[in-house]
């Protein structure tokens, strides 16, 4: 599927979009450049989930919790920016994540391509030279 995002206001609509086409999907690993947009889209995704917490990026953290207030459902958001050592992720019990049944969202999920589940869905988002953003999954 593909996505096209024109502009900052169009970003709830491809949001709403993209969380009816998920399916039962649960891990997602997103890839593109340095600010394409990967965590501005999560984080529209959240809020179209019932997210209503704020939400940022978990660069320093790695790994940031939220619920959704509307479903209860539990959202795990990582950011494996700085990751130096595949041991930080299994220091960090990643299995217990990637395999709960909760919706994870993988930023930079190249720097861990062994541990993903087989069945994450890669999501990939490109910036045009205008600006717009697309979204492919």
């Amino acid at each position: 599927m593909e996505l096209r995002i024109d502009n900052i206001d169009s970003i709830r609509e491809a949001a709403r979009q993209f969380v009816a086409a998920t399916g039962e999907n649960t891990v997602f690993a997103f890839y593109g450049k340095m600010g394409a947009g990967k965590t501005t889209f999560i984080k529209a995704v959240c809020e179209e989930l019932g997210v209503e917490d704020v939400i940022t990026s978990p660069t320093f953290a790695i790994v940031n919790e939220y619920r959704s207030d509307t479903t209860g459902e539990l959202i795990y958001h990582f950011d494996f920016y700085r990751i130096k050592k595949i041991e930080e992720v299994y220091d960090m019990g990643y299995e217990d994540y990637f395999y709960s049944g909760a919706l994870c969202f993988i930023e930079w999920p190249e720097l861990i391509e062994e541990l993903l589940p087989e069945e994450a869905v890669k999501v990939t988002i490109e910036e045009n030279a205008d600006g717009s953003r697309i979204v492919r999954f």
